[in-house]
């Protein structure tokens, strides 16, 4: 495995961790809550009286944010080599993995692992055994 220095963007890598570890860092303080996205989505459908203005905030921050990176840099280029069956696919497994973990990554990797919380690390663990597995199965077994 090597390194693509081209596209290797340590320093714009390392800012977003600190603006997202900042987000989640002010969301605990100043409002009590974890920063796990699907916890946030999921609120908003099912709102509780004084809970849709920080949800929709904090929502609105990740639509945002990449509107206002475009503004100052160029944004990579996506490109996702799956058609949209297998993306469907994906994303109910990871919608059915989150209920099932009681979080998502973003809970459990970031706020659950900083807090040192017991179930995080296993949720984190089971996520990248499952990452792995994936991988290795569809690029070194299937060929896909």
């Amino acid at each position: 495995m090597s390194i693509d220095w081209l596209h290797f963007t340590p320093w714009p890598s390392f800012g977003g961790g600190m603006l997202i570890g900042l987000a989640a860092s002010m969301l605990i303080l100043f409002v009590g809550r974890i920063a796990g996205i699907s916890g946030i989505l999921g609120g908003l459908l099912r709102p509780r009286r004084g809970e849709i203005g920080w949800r929709t905030a904090f929502l609105g921050g990740l639509v945002v944010a990449p509107i206002v990176w475009r503004a100052i840099a160029t944004l990579p280029e996506i490109r996702i080599d799956a058609g949209w069956p297998v993306l469907v696919v994906a994303g109910l497994l990871v919608g059915i993995g989150t209920r099932y973990g009681a979080g998502c990554t973003s809970g459990h990797g970031i706020c659950g692992l900083s807090r040192l919380s017991p179930r995080s690390a296993v949720a984190v663990g089971c996520f990248m055994a499952a990452g792995f597995t994936t991988v290795l199965i569809t690029r070194h077994v299937l060929g896909i």
